[in-house]
C-alpha cells in the first residue's frame, strides 16, 4: 500500500468509524426506503459485488492470465481496498442509522468486519512483516559484530573491547538481547494477524448471504420509491 493509498483508506475508515455510532445522535427511519437512500444502497451493493472481481482473478489462473493484459493484480487489489471502504461508507449512509432489523444489524457487523480485516491484511500485516525482516537483518549484523569482538577479546585475554560504534561488548550483548525480545514479540503478533484472512473470508461469505437476503426482502416487501 502506497502512502497516498494508506492515507486515503485511513480517512475513509475514520469517517466510517464516526458514522457507525452516530445513530445515538441521529436517526432517519424513512431514509433507507427513499429514492436517495435506495441509490446509496444500490451503489454500496454494486461495489461489494465488484469486490469479487479481485478474488476471482486471484484464484482462477486462466482469468488471471487474460485480465493481467488489461490491469495488474496490484491495481485490482487497490480497487478492492477502495471499493470495500467506500461501499461500507455508502452502506452506513443508506441505513439512515436505523439499526432495528436483525438482518440489517448483522449485515453492518459483517460489512465492518470485512473492511477492518481487509485493512489489517493490506496495510498493518504487511508493515509488521517489513519491520520484522528489517529487525532480523539488524540482529544478524549485531551478532556478527559480537562474534568478531568476542573472538578479539578472547585473544586479548578478556580485555574490554569497544565496538566501532562506541558500544562496549557487554552493551552490545544487551542490545542483541533487547532486539531478540522485540523480534519474538513481533513474531507472536504476526502469527496472530496471519489468521486475518480466515476471518476476512468467513465474514465476506456471511456478508454476501445477508446482502442477498436484504435485497430480496426489500424487493419482496416493495420498493417505496419505485413508481
Amino acid at each position: 500500500m502506497t502512502e497516498t493509498e494508506k492515507v486515503t483508506v485511513g480517512a475513509l475508515l475514520t469517517a466510517l468509524a464516526l458514522l457507525v455510532p452516530a445513530f445515538l445522535l441521529h436517526s432517519a427511519p424513512r431514509f433507507p426506503g427513499s429514492l436517495a437512500g435506495g441509490l446509496f444502497g444500490i451503489a454500496a451493493a454494486l461495489l461489494f459485488v465488484l469486490l469479487l472481481v479481485y478474488s476471482i482473478v486471484k484464484r482462477q489462473a486462466w482469468v488471471k492470465q487474460r485480465t493481467q493484459r488489461l490491469v495488474s493484480l496490484g491495481g485490482l487489489l487497490s480497487f478492492h481496498v477502495y471499493a470495500g471502504a467506500i461501499g461500507a461508507l455508502l452502506g452506513i449512509i443508506h441505513s439512515g442509522h436505523k439499526f432495528q432489523s436483525p438482518i440489517g444489524i448483522a449485515l453492518v457487523i459483517a460489512m465492518l468486519t470485512v473492511v477492518v480485516t481487509g485493512f489489517i491484511g493490506r496495510y498493518y500485516l504487511a508493515q509488521v512483516g517489513q519491520e520484522l525482516r528489517f529487525q532480523q537483518k539488524e540482529l544478524k549484523v549485531l551478532r556478527d559484530r559480537y562474534d568478531v569482538l568476542a573472538a578479539v577479546s578472547a585473544d586479548l585475554h578478556g580485555q574490554n573491547i569497544v565496538d566501532p560504534s562506541g558500544l562496549p561488548l557487554d552493551s552490545l550483548l544487551g542490545a542483541i538481547a533487547d532486539l531478540e525480545f522485540t523480534i519474538t514479540a513481533r513474531d507472536v503478533i504476526k502469527a496472530t494477524l496471519d489468521r486475518w484472512i480466515v476471518v476476512h473470508i468467513v465474514a465476506a461469505i456471511i456478508m454476501y448471504g445477508l446482502l442477498t437476503m436484504h435485497i430480496w426482502s426489500s424487493i419482496y416487501f416493495g420498493l417505496r420509491w419505485w413508481p
